[in-house]
């Protein structure tokens, strides 16, 4: 299980848990930055000693096979899985290697030293400039606060309203600063993934084109490093749609902290503090409070213990909540609460009169309730001007644009967009809009169908079906997914199932041109994914969900069968990632079978290498197994098993995270 997603609205509370989740972030970057280092250091040996060549290879595989990729969320896609395993592999790979070499990599430094060092240094060195900031203005916060609670209210007006704007400016200052931070530090656990391998990907690279003894080693890394580099690209597309929906996140979260809250957590919660009494006098203790409304349970959590005290946490279930007058106590922003547990009031301390409004709403106080008004967008809906949108979309844009490269990624202007769905959707002659006139051109149609979806009232895959389509996407059973993906589509509303075929059967078109516009079923996924298919709470945890998404949108273009619904039957292929071993089809090994019972199932690539996907072997289909050390050593030093199969005549495309279709 990797680290919880840090919520930015985590940030304005500032609990004691998420301090703690914090901390094992800030664990995990001073890690990878000791790796990077030690990587750098044993680099720059490789580089600088050719006798020493041998020792600094083995010490160069050890650093990488002793790595291992934490990651954000519950599930890895399967690009990840292998950018996950790639050090394992870099590393098997190295040891395979002879000891002696006879030349050294004259551009190394270019490939290996200087990204992990800018990596280190503007990524994981800028990210510790930002600790220092949240450090330094949470302490000078939390300092201004506890002065400023310590206030009077018989001063002056005027200067309880200086303190507060003071404090007020220092909580914003504060606040800016933890989100910045936390922004920062999963950005850099994101953007690890491909900012160290892709370094070592070309370092690796050059190793082996450069060493005349290993001619064949680099043949055979080939399909690897190919296929590692579609995954990286696939993971950096992947990030590139998740980092600017939490960018909007973060920007909405600056304008209305409180707005933005997880499932199952508390109604509202925060510090308060509560007075107490004691035989010498009455003191104010602090305490993190957590509120649910609907059990009205409150928990208070004591932040600032006494030595020698044995107070733990109080679970309270609240009877009333009463705003306390100003002139009947000598601290600000009070207010009584009764408990069934407790006799007598219980008087606690908010941090402003803000802070005071909101749990007193919360906890059905005495105090008014403003709430302040709420501008809300028109949400489109799903209806027949609607679908009469969409088709007119789809028909201008395969009958004149689709070969336009990077068709659906470039964007049109925001004013034509505007101007185009207004024009459609004006009440007064709904859809009476040419599109196949020139006034329109293709990014601004475009633009418009996916502003039109991504505004639906509810996304067209519902709020009802995303969770259930994002854990089908997370699953290990390939066979499992597509069918999974099947059936929960054919859950769909018949209108929303209606719009989602005709979308996908435009997209496969739109695939069918690849050669031309550059835009695969994997592009078109990371353009898609977001646009069909969202979660119901704007949260980080839900943003990391956004890749599979778009692995959902990628299956079903690849899947999508001629009549017009999706294929199950094509998904019987399983795509593991590719071996840098082959045998032929005759060969036999540990778990494998005689040629004349068995069937191969071959993927070729647009560069013509070879893979094998799947053999046919009792009945079923299954995976090749994988060679013993021993024949495997052998193979990699060349010998009568090196010879790689000869593919079909024609390769099956791949299929999303799935694999290939059926030979």
């Amino acid at each position: 299980m990797g680290h919880p997603p840090l919520e930015f609205s985590d940030c304005y509370l500032d609990s004691p848990d998420f301090r703690e989740r914090l901390k094992c972030y800030e664990q995990e970057l001073e890690r990878t930055n000791k790796f990077i280092k030690e990587v750098i250091k044993d680099g720059n040996a490789l580089i600088a000693a050719i006798r020493g060549y041998s020792s600094a290879v083995q010490k160069f595989s050890q650093t990488l096979q002793s790595f291992q990729f934490d990651f954000i969320g519950d599930t890895l896609t399967d690009d990840e899985i292998n950018i996950a395993e790639s050090f394992k592999e870099f590393a098997e790979l190295l040891q395979e290697v002879e000891l002696e070499r006879s030349m050294m990599v004259q551009n190394a430094s270019d490939l290996l030293i200087k990204p992990l060092e800018n990596f280190r240094k503007e990524q994981i060195g800028f990210t510790k400039e930002r600790k220092k900031k949240f450090e330094k203005d949470g302490e000078k916060f939390y300092s201004m606060l506890d002065r400023h609670l310590h206030l009077s209210s018989k001063k002056k007006e005027s200067q309880l309203q200086e303190a507060d704007l003071q404090v007020d400016k220092e909580r914003h200052n504060f606040f800016e600063s933890s989100l910045e931070y936390v922004y920062q530090i999963q950005e850099v656990q994101e953007s690890k993934k491909f900012s160290i391998v892709e370094p070592v990907l070309a370092f690796l690279h050059s190793l082996f084109t450069y060493n005349n003894l290993t001619v064949e080693l680099t043949q055979d890394f080939l399909p690897y490093k190919q296929q590692l580099q579609l995954s990286l690209q696939n993971t950096r597309n992947h990030f590139s749609s998740t980092r600017e929906e939490l960018e909007d996140l973060k920007k909405r979260m600056k304008e209305a902290p409180l707005t933005c809250k997880l499932p199952g957590q508390p109604t509202i919660e925060g510090y308060l503090y509560t007075q107490e009494k004691w035989a010498l006098g009455i003191s104010w203790v602090k305490y993190y409070c957590q509120y649910e409304k609907e059990a009205k349970a409150l928990r208070m959590t004591p932040m600032d213990q006494k030595p020698g005290a044995k107070q733990g946490t109080l679970d309270l279930t609240l009877k009333s909540c009463v705003r306390r007058k100003t002139d009947s106590i000598d601290k600000r922003f009070c207010f009584d609460i009764e408990t069934n547990e407790r006799s007598g009031t219980i008087t606690l301390q908010a941090l402003s009169e803000a802070n005071r409004r909101l749990w007193m709403e919360a906890m059905d106080g005495k105090e008014p309730i403003y709430h302040s008004p709420i501008t809300k967008q028109e949400e489109m809906e799903l209806n027949e001007v609607g679908f009469k949108f969409v088709r007119k979309c789809i028909n201008a844009v395969e009958t004149k644009g689709i070969t336009t490269e990077g068709i659906y990624r470039t964007v049109g202007s925001n004013i034509q967009v505007q101007k185009l769905l207004n024009a459609f959707f004006d009440p007064k002659c709904p859809g009476d809009v040419d599109l196949q006139s020139g006034d329109w051109d293709i990014k601004t149609i475009t633009s418009s169908l996916k502003f039109y979806l991504r505004n639906l009232s509810e996304p067209v895959m519902t709020y009802k079906l995303h969770k259930e389509l994002v854990l089908a996407a997370k699953s290990e059973n390939l066979d499992y997914r597509l069918g999974a993906i099947h059936a929960l589509v054919y859950k769909l509303p018949e209108k929303n199932r209606e719009m989602l075929l005709l979308l996908i059967q435009h997209l496969v078109n739109i695939c069918e041109h690849s050669r031309e516009n550059l835009m695969s079923p994997s592009n078109m996924g990371v353009i898609f994914g977001p646009t069909l298919m969202r979660a119901q709470e704007d949260t980080v945890a839900a943003m990391m969900n956004i890749k599979f998404q778009n692995i959902v949108v990628e299956i079903l273009i690849e899947h999508f069968g001629k009549e017009g619904h999706l294929n199950v039957s094509a998904f019987t292929d399983l795509l593991w990632p590719p071996r840098r071993h082959h045998r032929p089809p005759g060969a036999s090994s540990q778990g494998g079978c005689p040629a004349a019972q068995t069937h191969h199932h071959f993927q070729t690539s647009s560069e013509g290498k070879t893979r094998l996907l799947r053999c046919f072997c009792g009945g079923k289909w299954s995976r090749p197994a994988r060679p013993d050390p021993q024949r495997q050593r052998r193979r990699w030093r060349g010998g009568p098993q090196a010879t790689a199969p000869q593919p079909p005549p024609r390769a099956p495309a791949r299929g999303g995270r799935a694999g290939a279709s059926p030979h």
